[in-house]
């Protein structure tokens, strides 16, 4: 997706077996660290990815911090569509 900023971020989204919804997010357009990531944030079990902030991006230093990504601070994020609909209680709002 494209950044307020113009700058692009490969966004991730797991849906376990059980339901349960992770995110995540890569400036460097990996897929592997974005669904490791998302798979860390869905609770799975896989160790937590160590991030090196790239823009200094809310979402990183939300994520470097233990804290939550600030996901609507983007609103190219907020416009994204996922399939299926993610379930309630997920850690981002989506129109």
């Amino acid at each position: 997706m494209r950044l307020q900023t113009g700058q692009e971020a490969l966004v991730a989204r797991v849906l376990t077996l059980e339901g349960k919804t992770g995110l995540g997010f890569s400036f460097r357009l990996d897929a592997a660290e974005a669904r490791q990531m998302a798979e860390w944030d869905a609770g799975t079990g896989v160790a937590r990815p160590r991030y090196e902030p790239v823009l200094g991006h809310p979402w990183e230093t939300a994520f470097v911090a233990g804290q939550l990504v600030p996901w609507e601070c983007e609103p190219g994020f907020t416009a994204l569509e996922f399939l299926p609909p993610p379930p309630p209680g997920t850690s981002a709002s989506i129109r």
